[in-house]
């Protein structure tokens, strides 16, 4: 997942994802006086100046924001009241340009609020929000500022534009339309209001599954640890420290509560932290989020009519490969039986299994984990508490390194001069090792804190550009491993160990971006999930295992034995997998593909499973009131196919590896960089695509590595 979109990016209406705020109410007197000039200033310090993370305060926010809005608004103010007739150069160009101060504020608060979300940063955040949001449409929905893009835009054909300045203006002025910039002024005016109401939503919705995540259960006695691997108690043990707590606390956040459900041995215990995972968001009290997402439905809805489109999903997927939601739907539906049916033969095997041993039960949503665990080691001889003291968490960051520089010539080298905002940050200082030119720093947040959101994301600080003076990017990846008790190891799962590829595979698309125009970096959102699939094929290849796979203990490798069960249990429980994500994805699209908002959400989260014929023994990966990618902001919204979309590309890109006999082969990385990872949005990515490919990406290879039959 990836976050954070800088104001360039999203003037043209991208959808890579915003930094999501939280809210609170606002406690800020002192922020009134904050002296606000180290967010306000350039970024001091090497590699093309770093955020100077020790002098940054939460109280500063207020002031710095009035100061970089009146920066901006000079800026493109200027741009708007020039008085030389409209054109590239002098509309489009600057206002490239323009911002800098806004997006420095905003990339440094985007990790306040996703990393460092304590009371004071949520309650400034639930006063800012709309603030910030009713600035920037002050600005770009201007008609004086419109005249002047339309004006650039309408004589495109006598500037001499090349191919990329020509898609900058196209898209400068369509991002424009599509904003509400050409509607009338009693329409621009609603628009903004909408705008102002949804950024508190979502802020709102955020604060309230925060405040859900950051609650606990707590286990006060050895019994109820029984089947916890050693180091996974002494995370729990750490947890309970963390908060003062006597015993072991199992954290309401995925991290935690995955692999309890996969260990335990205790069934009432393990329904009872199942249970109390499932409802965040959804307890009837001030932490349920069911009436706001009712609300954000309503806004989206009169907002995509206002702006010209049938409904919230038309609207978002405006710029996006699938086009329309019905395309998005075929790919999805053409999945769906096949994930299914997979669902019932893994729940068969499961059931026989423990009626095998005697448990006489029929296996629950809170049993699915622990039962695939047996039957994978009946099946494969493996399970995941033998896999998982191989797998260190700075080992395989070391793995995702090594990987990376052989097939693009990156090189990572640890850096204590650069600050962080937690001391648990590390920096590695990024290059390209044919030249040795510096590509930017890479900030790696690996662990759980209080204040941070759940799940794993990756976003960058400053991106890649060349006008204005060349710069280089600042990227970061942010996840919620569960540290290792005092003294010991952070050990991973291999589902953590591909996370952390994954979010690692953003940052590499991050590094390797090679463009002019920093309105064409971001990519649509159902491609940007694209490069950071791909780069999860790595892990498993023997080069990375054989090397960085080795035993916390004893130093030793993973055996061959190991890695082959590995390998031959690659589709196992992808049942399970395909089913809890694409459930969410279809009633994602179901949700916001509708002209009359759904009121009622618990009444339509019931019913849309049972029309899909939802597996009883699976619930949704992200339940309506804790799923975040769609009402933390908009970006995933109508959108969260987009893995699905992207996977599609990704097994199909692994093949081409795979076909050329070696998947290190260098010629077919090189073409992959060159086509794909390093042109931002410089060309349509279809076509950039079948550039590399040779054509459209053929589903048969999703299938294939799902372990479905192909039709």
């Amino acid at each position: 997942m990836i976050r954070n979109l800088s104001r360039r990016q999203a003037l043209l209406g991208t959808s890579a994802l915003l930094a999501t705020p939280f809210m609170g109410s606002l406690m800020a007197k002192a922020a009134d006086t904050a002296d606000a000039s180290p967010l306000l200033a350039p970024w001091p310090g090497g590699y093309g100046g770093v955020p100077p993370w020790d002098k940054f305060r939460a109280e500063m926010f207020p002031a710095a924001f009035e100061a970089a809005i009146a920066e901006q608004r000079r800026e493109i103010h200027a741009i708007r009241d020039a008085r030389a007739a409209p054109t590239f150069h002098n509309v489009t160009e600057p206002m490239q340009l323009a911002g800098d101060m806004m997006d420095r504020v905003q990339s440094v608060w985007g990790v306040y609020t996703s990393n460092l979300a304590d009371k004071q940063v949520q309650a400034i955040d639930r006063e800012w929000s709309p603030k910030l949001t009713r600035a920037n449409d002050a600005l770009f929905l201007d008609p004086l500022l419109f005249a002047r893009v339309k004006g650039a835009y309408d004589t495109r054909a006598g500037q001499k534009l090349d191919a990329q300045q020509l898609r900058l203006l196209e898209r400068s002025y369509r991002g424009f339309v599509r904003r509400g910039a050409a509607l009338s002024d009693a329409e621009r005016a609603e628009v903004s209001r909408l705008n102002q109401a949804l950024a508190s939503a979502f802020a709102d919705f955020s604060r309230r599954l925060l405040a859900d995540e950051e609650s606990w259960i707590v286990l006060d006695s050895e019994a109820q640890l029984a089947g916890l691997p050693d180091s996974f108690k002494a995370s729990l043990r750490a947890a309970a420290e963390e908060r003062k707590l006597a015993g072991w606390a199992v954290v309401n956040t995925r991290s935690s509560v995955a692999p309890f459900l996969t260990y335990s041995t205790d069934r009432g215990l393990r329904e009872k932290i199942w249970r109390a995972f499932v409802m965040r968001g959804d307890n009837g009290n001030a932490s349920d989020n069911k009436a706001g997402i009712a609300e954000i439905l309503k806004l989206r809805q009169q907002r995509a009519r206002l702006l010209g489109f049938r409904n919230h999903a038309y609207y978002r997927m405006d710029d996006t490969m699938a086009e329309t939601p019905a395309n998005a739907m075929k790919l999805m539906m053409a999945v769906w039986p096949a994930a299914r049916a997979r669902v019932a033969e893994e729940v068969a095997d499961m059931q026989a299994l423990a009626d095998k041993e005697g448990a006489k039960i029929t296996i629950e949503p809170w049993d699915y984990r622990f039962y695939a665990e047996k039957v994978r080691k009946a099946k494969y001889d493996l399970d995941e508490s033998e896999v998982k003291p191989y797998l260190e968490l700075g080992n395989i960051l070391q793995g995702a390194f090594y990987a990376a520089g052989r097939l693009y010539d990156l090189g990572f080298r640890e850096v204590k001069d650069v600050p962080v905002f937690d001391p648990a940050v590390r920096t590695f200082e990024v290059t390209d090792t044919r030249t040795g030119k510096n590509l930017g720093i890479f900030y790696f947040d690996g662990y759980a804190r209080s204040g941070k959101r759940s799940g794993a994301w990756a976003t960058r600080y400053r991106g890649q550009q060349k006008l204005g003076g060349a710069r280089n990017t600042l990227a970061s990846n942010n996840n919620n491993f569960v540290k290792g008790g005092a003294g010991e190891p952070t050990l991973i799962s291999l589902d953590d160990a591909t996370t952390l590829f994954h979010e690692f595979g953003h940052a590499i698309h991050s590094l390797l971006q090679n463009v002019t125009y920093p309105g064409l970096a971001g990519t649509p959102r159902d491609f940007v999930e694209y490069p950071s699939q791909v780069n999860e094929n790595w892990l498993l290849t023997r080069d990375v295992l054989d090397k960085y796979a080795k035993h916390y203990r004893t130093g030793a490798p993973m055996p061959a034995a190991l890695v082959d069960k590995i390998e031959k249990s690659s589709t196992f429980n992808q049942g399970f997998d395909t089913v809890e994500y694409l459930a969410c994805a279809i009633l994602d699209m179901q949700l916001h593909d509708r002209e009359e908002p759904v009121t009622d959400i618990a009444a339509f989260e019931k019913e849309a499973l049972a029309a899909l014929g939802m597996p009883r023994e699976i619930v949704l990966r992200h339940r309506m009131p804790q799923f975040n990618h769609l009402f933390s902001s908009d970006a995933y919204s109508a959108g969260y196919y987009s893995y699905l979309w992207s996977e599609t590309m990704d097994a199909d890109t692994w093949a081409a590896f795979q076909e050329t006999g070696n998947v290190w082969d260098k010629k077919t990385a090189d073409r992959f960089r060159a086509t794909l990872l390093s042109t931002g949005n410089e060309t349509d990515r279809k076509i950039a695509y079948r550039a590399f490919r040779g054509r459209d990406p053929d589903v048969s290879a999703l299938f294939k590595r799902r372990g479905f039959p192909v039709a």
